[in-house]
């Protein structure tokens, strides 16, 4: 017996709506929008969270300055064998370069990494007593460590709402419709403009996993996504049922199906993994 579904989103007749709806949209208007659709998210995404794993925030931010131009999966393969090596700042400012590039030569610009984590180190151990700050300007002023790397440590290892803007997060931030721009630092002060702060940890976290597992860069799989009403960008990607659920991945790609109203019997089994994407 099949499984019950809810209505799916009406197709070109719902494109044709999206266009007009959004466009004369007051500031007031895209904000109200904005927190529905992050409250959307919410539900849509209840497994959202950190994809690398880490234990303190000096390991956080190792593994962050590893995930450049690689994987969260492949980073998570190589850590374990970092962190038992070098378990605090001394050990990665006194650290043998030849030894470290061979450990993260898998992650990719392996030379860069390992000067970055040796000089951070270093700074570590000039400037904070080998500990790791859990302030904004103090991280953006470290090797290795940029703004986005920064609000990741702040929000996940310190508990300080940080939003991360990365190519998922602008590429999604543009195609809702709640800014037009591509400069990282603006999109994030645009973005903490709409959505109070308390949210921009897991806001962040939910919209990669969308990004991942949903709005694809290529062909987002709007027929099968649960912000399909208020997404100016519906129509981007296939909106039929059938074509955009093939189009789901990761382990709850047929329950992100059934919130979207889709059969999830569409959803074929190759697409319940873990995406593999940076």
């Amino acid at each position: 017996m099949s499984r019950p579904v809810a209505a799916a989103p009406a197709g070109p007749a719902l494109l044709a709506r999206s266009a007009k709806r959004f466009a004369g949209e007051t500031p007031i208007g895209r904000k109200r929008r904005a927190r529905k659709m992050a409250k959307v998210l919410t539900e849509t995404h209840p497994d959202a969270h950190c994809e690398l794993d880490f234990k303190t925030p000096l390991q956080l931010a190792v593994a962050t300055i590893l995930s450049a131009q690689c994987t969260d999966r492949k980073v998570n393969e190589v850590t374990p064998t970092v962190f038992a090596k070098y378990v605090a700042a001394a050990d990665y400012a006194a650290a043998d370069r030849s030894e470290m590039e061979a450990i993260l030569r898998p992650t990719g610009f392996f030379r860069a990494k390992t000067d970055s984590l040796i000089k951070l180190g270093q700074a570590l151990l000039d400037r904070h007593q080998g500990e790791l700050p859990g302030r904004l300007d103090q991280l953006v002023a470290l090797p290795g460590i940029g703004r986005k790397t920064a609000n990741v440590i702040l929000g996940n290892a310190f508990d300080v709402p940080g939003i991360t803007v990365d190519t998922h997060f602008r590429r999604l931030v543009n195609r809702f419709g709640w800014v037009k721009e591509e400069d990282p630092v603006k999109i994030e002060f645009l973005v903490a403009d709409l959505i109070e702060k308390r949210d921009w940890t897991m806001l962040s976290h939910r919209i990669i996993f969308h990004g991942r597992r949903v709005c694809h860069a290529r062909k987002p799989a709007c027929g099968a996504c649960t912000l399909a009403t208020m997404c100016p960008s519906y129509g981007t990607g296939p909106t039929e049922a059938a074509p955009a659920a093939k189009l789901l991945k990761g382990p709850r790609a047929r329950e992100l199906a059934v919130q979207a109203g889709v059969d999830p019997d569409l959803v074929p089994a190759a697409a319940i993994v873990t995406p593999d994407v940076p």
